[in-house]
C-alpha cells in the first residue's frame, strides 16, 4: 500500500474517531471538561480529538470507550447508514438444540437512552404519515405477517414477512399497507 493511501487511512480513521467521540459524548449528555476528567485526558487534547486535529493513540481511545460506557469500536467504527433494511430470508439462523426454536439476529443497539414497543396492525390499503420525531428518535419495525412500504417519507421501502427497517424518526415518515399488515415497532429515544 502507498503511503499516500496509508495517509488517507489514518485521515479517515481521525474523522471518523472525531465524529464518534463528539456524537457519543453528546448522546452521553457530557461536556469536554467531564469526559475529560473521567478518562484522564486534557480538555485541551479530548477538543483536538473531536475537531480532527489530533491522532490518539489506542491507550487514549480505550480510556475514552471506558469512561463514555461504550465498547471500543464505537469510536472507530465509520458512522452507519441513515436507513438499514434487513431481510429475513438473508440473516444466518440459530437453532436451540433441546427445541425447535429458531432465531435470527435482526438488529442490535449500542444506544442509551429509553425505548416503546408497540405490537401494529395496518388494514389493506391504510396508510399513515407521521410528523417528525424529536431529534434522535429512531424506529425499528419488524413485519410479522402482511407486506407493507414503511420509513422516512423521502425513501420508504418495500417489507415482508420478517424484514426490518431502521430509519431515523426524526424525519416525516410513512406506513403504508399493501395488504393486511402486522408489525412490532420499537421506538428508541435518546
Amino acid at each position: 500500500m502507498s503511503s499516500e493511501m496509508d495517509a488517507n487511512g489514518v485521515d479517515d480513521l481521525v474523522k471518523t474517531v472525531a465524529h464518534n467521540i463528539r456524537a457519543l459524548r453528546q448522546e452521553a449528555g457530557l461536556t469536554l471538561q467531564e469526559l475529560s476528567q473521567a478518562a484522564g485526558l486534557g480538555k485541551s487534547t479530548l477538543a483536538q480529538l473531536e475537531s480532527g486535529k489530533g491522532n490518539p493513540s489506542v491507550e487514549t481511545l480505550w480510556a475514552l470507550a471506558a469512561a463514555l460506557r461504550v465498547p471500543f469500536g464505537r469510536l472507530v467504527d465509520e458512522q452507519r447508514p441513515a436507513i438499514r433494511v434487513v431481510r429475513a430470508s438473508e440473516q444466518p439462523t440459530v437453532t436451540a438444540t433441546e427445541t425447535d426454536q429458531v432465531g435470527r439476529l435482526m438488529a442490535a443497539s449500542h444506544r442509551r437512552g429509553t425505548f416503546e414497543i408497540y405490537a401494529m396492525d395496518l388494514s389493506a390499503g391504510g396508510a399513515r404519515h407521521a410528523d417528525a420525531h424529536h431529534a434522535g428518535v429512531i424506529e425499528h419495525l419488524l413485519v410479522v405477517s402482511g407486506t407493507m412500504r414503511a420509513g422516512p417519507a423521502s425513501s420508504p421501502v418495500d417489507l415482508a414477512p420478517g424484514d426490518l427497517v431502521t430509519f431515523p424518526a426524526d424525519v416525516p415518515h410513512l406506513y403504508e399497507a399493501h395488504e393486511d399488515a402486522h408489525y412490532v415497532l420499537l421506538m428508541s429515544y435518546p
